[in-house]
């Protein structure tokens, strides 16, 4: 039943919901869901270390990075093209979209990923451009949307109008990590958060503060957020070194070497 529904969830296109889901995240009750990310990445960037950090997607009204230790982070949107100038932009982020990025591949050294691929066309597409332009042993930090959170009453209600977050695809935290093993990440954390309902009430969600307290304890599975960090696995070959003392095995046996030599010595002549 819930799959039936799901195929009513369309959204307009990716451009026109992404600013729409820029504008979600600026009134309640985003604002509040987006305080709650912002919290968690504070306590997993400062953690994550290296050179280079890429954001893929700009769905924030503030710069979620600043947490971060590593000195050059960029954010690849493909809406930059028109907000800022041309130096600007140079310097803050990279124009372009998610499932074709116009970096060298082992390079990156963090990749953060706040709802990308809910509003992707082509996520297994996303996920392999992320596994190619990280280095090895690099970081993927992945926020998205719970499916089987009590906003899930909310999606069914209003996901068929084609409003964001609700008309977005919604990838399970199991799923999710499924198709990170298959390209070969480790799965270092995964968390749930914030398990108050949508409300645009500001005294009500304020008031409802307790149940994250409660359902982080009792309940997480239920959270309407989660954040999943994996890395980047090597394979590393393992050398064999030689066997330099064994001696070398013989295609014939002992006792058939004597024979042989023992029937040579017999029909030599004298």
């Amino acid at each position: 039943m819930i799959k039936r529904f799901a195929r009513w969830m369309k959204c307009d296109s990716t451009e026109v919901t992404r600013q729409r889901m820029r504008a979600w995240f600026t009134h309640l009750p985003g604002r509040w869901f987006q305080a709650e990310e912002r919290a968690q990445l504070r306590q997993i960037l400062p953690m994550l270390f290296g050179y280079h950090l890429l954001q893929l997607g700009d769905l924030y009204s503030k710069d979620c990075l600043t947490s971060s230790r590593i000195p050059h982070c960029v954010v690849v949107d493909e809406w930059l093209q028109d907000k800022l100038p041309a130096g600007e932009r140079e310097r803050r982020g990279i124009c372009g979209v998610p499932e074709w990025l116009s970096i060298g591949s082992d390079c990156i050294d963090t990749v953060v990923m706040p709802h990308t691929l809910e509003f992707s066309d082509d996520p297994h597409q996303v996920l392999r451009e992320v596994d190619r332009v990280l280095i090895p042993e690099g970081h993927v930090v992945i926020l998205g949307f719970n499916p089987w959170s009590l906003w899930m009453v909310w999606r069914l209600a209003l996901g068929w109008r084609g409003k964001p977050p609700w008309c977005g695809r919604f990838v399970s935290q199991t799923r999710l990590k499924d198709w990170l093993r298959l390209l070969g990440f480790d799965i270092i954390e995964s968390r749930q958060f914030f398990f108050r309902p949508p409300l645009s009430h500001k005294g009500a969600m304020r008031r409802l503060r307790f149940l994250d307290r409660i359902g982080q304890r009792w309940i997480p599975f239920i959270g309407a957020g989660y954040v999943v960090v994996a890395q980047k696995r090597v394979t590393t070959l393992t050398p064999i070194k030689p066997r330099w003392r064994t001696p070398r095995r013989r295609m014939v046996t002992q006792g058939l070497a004597g024979n042989t030599r023992t029937v040579e010595e017999r029909h030599s002549p004298e």
